[in-house]
């Protein structure tokens, strides 16, 4: 099992190492891990950074740095390691942050403490419209940012033309929640360790980040209906899912676009709209779970993590709605199981950036399964009884497997992982030299900034959150505008049962690999996609577009090929529904 100083050496020779250099290690350390990989290209930087960081003693880790030489200009500040000048030490940072925020503490009273809490909770960049929709209005953020960051040792920043973004270092970011925790009385106590005789409490501080993140959101609504709301009715009365799709080919390739697609998708199916038909209702909802899994270094996280959350490195700002995409990097199942119970009742995306990872852990199927089919979760150690409690929420995750010629073999090794598999609609990376070349020609685009994603991206985000407010009924909308059904029309059960019986047709023998959770899954799918239509008509429903319905069976017919271990060409069936 992995101990925090594990994952801050993964951090760490992620930051000040290539990855040339960490297969280099790997292979002369004689890790398993390594010994498939043949070149840089082969690895994830993640998974090899943490291999070697799980492997390693403190005084190997320092024969490292002797042997490979990193990357001088990088800095870390973690918990048990800090690399500035050059130079490691086996030591943390902790004492010079703590005296970095007793100053800031010290010049700007309780007014530091909603920035602080942000750079604690946010595990993302952010610009300055985005932090001031999170705190205080009497709270002169831009003054203590720059403070922060002139003391060299909590924030850096990224500056262009248009904009300003702030970041905390990963590794310090764990540090700052130490000296952050529960509110009282306006004067916030740290939390100490059991060294102290006290414990923090998890469930509590859950709820305070919840409380953060409502207030993320009612801030970013509020601001676009006193300054953008007009733009973006305007916006909405010709946005479709065919738009998006246009945007983020332009952005990312033919190929790469349409996992962002999905992403940003499933982002708009969060407000859980009921689907209905003409005669009634169907029991079905618009949110749905999604999972893209492949092989190292296809562009996953990149497709839901930065594009949902934002990039500064990358110039992508966020996509997703404000204070609805909870980022669980770092903790474990367990954990999130505990802290799961101050969702219940609420609807939020949680997003897992290596799901393989949580399923090491012993047990973790069952309760997971519950958690993705909103059943009651119940989860019982020796120690606590956790539950029952009803989960709400969604996941966006990705996970690593072994690409095969035919098909994909899953790295993680419980045999009921295809039960959770079954339960999002997911989504194949094989790394192609289209693949490839795309990420390559969209990463150097985005980095000559020759392409305006602040721009569009921004109007999507507003159009996302202002539909999602009006069909959860915020109260600052509620009064402005309807909340509507999506209506499934007879023409989206035809092409279902068209698609499904091409499907067949095209499977040999008589086994099926996949269950009647994708048509499931195409529908939520169509139905989310067609809420980007909301403001296209007067009528008291959306109805579901042609154009959803359209890229909703390529997906059926895509993940069923997959499922089925690419025993029929997807092409084929999909030449067949065209005509």
């Amino acid at each position: 099992m992995r101990d925090d100083k594990a994952i801050e050496r993964k951090l760490l020779l992620k930051r000040v190492y290539s990855k040339t250099k960490l297969l280099e290690m790997g292979k002369n350390l004689s890790i398993p891990y390594f010994n498939e990989f043949h070149s840089k290209w082969d690895i994830d930087d993640e998974r090899a950074a943490l291999e070697i960081g799980m492997h390693v003693s403190d005084e190997q880790l320092i024969n490292i740095f002797k042997i490979y030489e990193p990357r001088k200009w990088e800095v870390f500040r973690g918990q048990h390691y800090t690399f500035e000048n050059g130079k490691l030490l086996l030591e943390g940072s902790g004492k010079i942050i703590r005296a970095a925020i007793a100053q800031i503490k010290q010049k700007y009273g309780k007014k530091s403490i909603p920035i602080l809490i942000h750079l604690a909770s946010s595990g993302k960049s952010f610009n300055l419209r985005e932090i001031e929709r999170s705190i205080p209005e009497n709270v002169d953020a831009l003054q203590i940012l720059h403070d922060l960051e002139n003391l060299k040792v909590i924030i850096t920043s990224y500056k262009s033309k248009q904009l300003q973004e702030w970041r905390i270092l990963e590794e310090t970011s764990p540090i700052l929640q130490l000296e952050i925790g529960l509110a009282n009385g306006g004067i916030m106590k740290t939390p100490r360790t059991s060294a102290e005789g006290t414990r923090s409490d998890p469930l509590s501080e859950e709820r305070q980040l919840i409380e953060q993140m409502d207030l993320e959101l009612h801030k970013y609504l509020s601001d676009l209906i006193k300054y953008r709301l007009d733009e973006t009715l305007r916006f909405g009365k010709t946005f479709s899912i065919s738009q998006l799709a246009d945007y983020l080919r332009e952005l990312f390739g033919p190929l790469l676009y349409s996992d962002s697609l999905l992403t940003i998708t499933q982002q708009y199916g969060l407000a859980n709209v009921e689907i209905v038909y003409a005669d009634g209702r169907t029991g079905m909802q618009t949110g749905w779970n999604l999972s893209l899994f492949g092989e190292p270094g296809t562009g996953k996280s990149f497709s839901t993590r930065d594009i949902i959350l934002g990039k500064l490195d990358a110039k992508i700002p966020a996509h997703g709605i404000p204070g609805r995409n909870r980022y669980t990097g770092g903790i474990t199942p367990a954990r999130f199981i505990r802290v799961g119970q101050a969702y219940s009742g609420r609807v939020f995306n949680f997003i897992v950036p290596e799901f393989n990872d949580w399923f090491k852990y012993k047990g973790m199927v069952e309760p997971l399964k519950l958690a993705l089919e909103h059943g009651l979760i119940k989860y019982e150690t020796h120690r606590e009884v956790i539950g029952p409690y009803q989960f709400n929420s969604f996941f966006s995750v990705n996970y690593n497997v072994a690409g095969l010629d035919r098909s994909y073999e899953a790295t993680v090794q419980d045999p009921n992982f295809n039960a959770i598999e079954d339960r999002m609609l997911c989504r194949l990376h094989r790394l192609t030299k289209q693949r490839f070349i795309e990420i390559a020609e969209s990463q150097m685009r985005l980095a000559l900034g020759e392409i305006d994603v602040e721009k569009d991206g921004s109007k999507i985000r507003d159009h996302l959150t202002l539909v999602y407010a009006v069909e959860t009924q915020h109260p600052l909308v509620q009064k402005r505008f309807p909340m509507k059904s999506v209506m499934l029309t007879s023409k989206a059960q035809e092409m279902l049962t068209k698609a499904r019986r091409a499907i067949l047709e095209e499977i040999p023998g008589d086994t099926v690999r996949f269950s009647a959770r994708l048509e499931d899954h195409a529908i939520r799918f169509a139905c989310a996609a067609s809420l980007l239509s909301y403001f296209q008509s007067s009528l008291d429903y959306v109805p579901v577009s042609k154009e959803a319905l359209e890229y909703a069976m390529r997906l059926y017919v895509e993940e069923a090929s997959v499922r089925s271990r690419d025993e029929f060409i997807p092409e084929v069936v999909l030449g067949k529904l065209n005509n």
